[in-house]
């Protein structure tokens, strides 16, 4: 300690720490950004294609800095309640293992609250992503969103957490691949090119398991939504998607439309 040479290295870890933390910043924005752009175009796509809509890849790009903003509240009310979740949850695994100690009962009890951690989380999750769904498709976004989706999943919750469960342990496989053939290919002895091949690979994995994942959650958006018996007007649907389109537009109404034909 003091010396020139740890001085170099300390140096030297300070910056590589400062680009690392840089890059987790940019990174994560990115992430973001691309989390609402393609959440908001699944959705609207999956949407069109069940109201029988015209869609284009034009239209897509129209619609998606449409609803941004009413992600971007949802994404950041989603956000808090994670991080409140996790604190709470610290809290009790702190408190368990500090009261109980020196007790027989905390290895035990500290399993079970993490299993039950566990699986409130994914029922949470669920929860969450039906939010993003919700705040495309229909007027609520943020806290709204969010309450009117646990409204939804209620009498679907098994189904919903077997497949978020499904989906998060591909996810955690495809990861893990990754850590093993790509970040760890040099220990073992894995070629450099075969690692780059095997980096695209995970990526392209990855990718399509995200967006098949918006799908499936705009999928169990209208099953919840036929389950709690809410039906699903798909003129009243594809006029709201259309109001995404032409912001001067005012949507007709189903008896509208009905008149006008007798009309003619």
């Amino acid at each position: 300690v003091g010396t020139t040479r740890y001085n170099r290295l300390s140096d030297l870890l300070s910056k590589e720490r400062t680009y690392f933390n840089i890059f987790k910043v940019v990174y994560g924005t990115f992430y973001l950004i691309l989390s609402l752009l393609s959440t908001s175009a699944v959705v609207y796509t999956v949407a069109c294609i069940y109201t029988g809509c015209d869609l284009t890849f034009g239209k897509v790009m129209t619609v998606v800095p449409k609803v941004w903003k009413r992600l971007m509240i949802t994404f950041f009310c989603i956000f808090i309640a994670t991080i409140a979740c996790i604190v709470a949850a610290t809290l009790v695994f702190v408190s368990i293992v500090y009261f109980l100690r020196d007790t027989a009962a905390v290895v035990p009890l500290f399993f079970i609250c993490l299993i039950l951690f566990n699986v409130g989380f994914i029922y949470l999750s669920m929860g969450w992503y039906l939010a993003c769904v919700v705040s495309v498709l229909e007027e609520s976004y943020g806290l709204k969103a969010m309450m009117k989706s646990r409204q939804l999943i209620r009498g679907k919750l098994i189904i919903a957490i077997v497949i978020v469960f499904k989906l998060s342990l591909s996810f955690l496989s495809v990861q893990y691949a990754f850590q093993m053939l790509v970040v760890y290919g040099r220990w073992r002895l894995v070629p450099m090119v075969d690692r780059v091949l095997y980096a695209i690979l995970c990526f392209l994995v990855l990718s399509m398991l995200k967006l098949f994942g918006l799908v499936i959650q705009t999928v169990i958006y209208f099953v919840c939504k036929s389950y709690h018996h809410e039906n699903i007007d798909k003129m009243e649907l594809s006029n709201h998607l259309e109001v995404y389109l032409l912001a001067e537009y005012v949507p007709l109404k189903g008896k509208d439309v009905q008149l006008e034909e007798c009309r003619v």
